[in-house]
């Protein structure tokens, strides 16, 4: 960790401390040095640390454990700020945004898809069937997420996936109102993949509207 001059000790602080937590210095979940140890490789007072640490907390990157220590929690403040977002969104706003990004993700997935991202949707889509018949509602929601972040994986745009992979919390607590109904397994999720297979954008964004639909109407 560099040096930091003594001018605007606290942004400098904040700025380096930032710029560790993205780099992976400190994972997520990982206890960031103490006070002291940072004082020192930062060449600055604990006040300094202590106060650089305070806002990067309040951005939501770190975490104070009293008595413990503090906790890296995410990397990207931008990510903090959408899933607090999303945490205080109403269902159907969360279904509104869904449209934009799942009809775009089922297009692009029908021409991109490899066989490695069809063969990780088959699996996916078969623990949620087996999940559904077990009444397994966890492991139903968990499946259903991960297959629509899978079809977001395959039409390989990397602002789409991170932004699906974002909201993927507020997706699983979309799926719960439905959960009850989805585990009569109607062949919706089974024809997107199809349609997926196929190559067919037209037929994957229409089944894509019809899974949307759907959820709609159960809340």
């Amino acid at each position: 960790m560099r040096n930091v001059a003594r001018t605007s000790l606290v942004d400098a602080a904040i700025d380096e401390l930032r710029r560790e937590i993205a780099r992976g210095v400190w994972p997520v979940g990982t206890k960031i040095p103490s006070e002291s140890q940072l004082a020192q490789s930062l060449g600055m007072s604990r006040l300094s640390v202590r106060e650089a640490v305070r806002v990067l907390a309040h951005a939501g990157l770190l975490h104070t454990r009293q008595g413990d220590g503090t906790y890296v929690t995410a990397t990207d403040e931008s990510k903090v700020a959408l899933r607090r977002r999303l945490d205080t969104a109403a269902a159907m706003d969360i279904i509104d945004v869904r449209r934009g990004l799942d009809l775009v993700a089922a297009r692009l997935a029908a021409g991109r898809r490899t066989e490695e991202d069809l063969t990780a949707l088959r699996e996916t889509l078969g623990r949620r069937e087996a999940a559904g018949q077990a009444g397994d509602l966890d492991g139903f929601a968990d499946a259903d997420v991960e297959f629509h972040v899978l079809v977001a994986d395959a039409a390989h745009n990397a602002l789409l996936a991170d932004l699906y992979r974002s909201m993927s919390d507020a997706l699983r607590d979309s799926v719960r109102p439905q959960e009850q109904a989805a585990l009569y397994l109607d062949s919706s999720h089974d024809d997107l993949l199809r349609a997926i297979e196929d190559g067919d954008a037209t037929r994957a964004v229409s089944v894509s509207v019809s899974i949307l639909d759907r959820q709609e109407r159960g809340l």
